[in-house]
């Protein structure tokens, strides 16, 4: 008979997650247990599932908090389906796609950077990505 619950290490072994990971996501808010009578953490069988939406979330990167946000966008928290799935991981895309062309064209500035070597605060895309007030000279611009 299998058992519609189960205890913290039972899911850590599972799940491949570690307990007090299990904890961690469970403060804060990204997975739920009931109490036994004897005070003890219960995990419905469900949260397998959960579990594996996150570990597949974080392994391309995304934050906790994001993860956090679409798991809570359920209908009454429930663990993924399928077509929850395909959505979820649909709106990931994007943003997985923009980190990867961010990192592709650190990558490609890195490889000229240690050609040069300057590493020159002023000019240089990797130590100094995006500064708008360059043009006006050294120092602080700002009161």
């Amino acid at each position: 008979m299998i058992p519609k619950e189960l205890g913290v290490g039972e899911l850590a072994e599972r799940s491949g997650v570690a307990v007090s990971a299990l904890h961690f996501y469970e403060a804060k808010g990204l997975i739920h247990s009931v109490r036994s009578s004897g005070n003890q953490r219960r995990y419905p069988r469900s949260v397998l599932r959960r579990l594996a939406v996150i570990k597949v979330a974080q392994r391309v990167g995304l934050p906790l908090a994001e993860i956090a946000k679409a798991l809570q966008a359920l209908p009454s928290g429930r663990t993924p389906t399928v077509a929850d799935w395909r959505r979820l991981s649909a709106a990931w895309k994007q943003d997985l796609e923009d980190r990867i062309k961010t990192l592709t064209q650190l990558r490609d500035q890195l490889d000229g950077c240690i050609g040069c070597g300057c590493l020159s605060l002023k000019a240089c895309p990797l130590r100094n990505a995006q500064d708008a007030l360059a043009d006006e000279g050294a120092g602080p611009h700002f009161k």
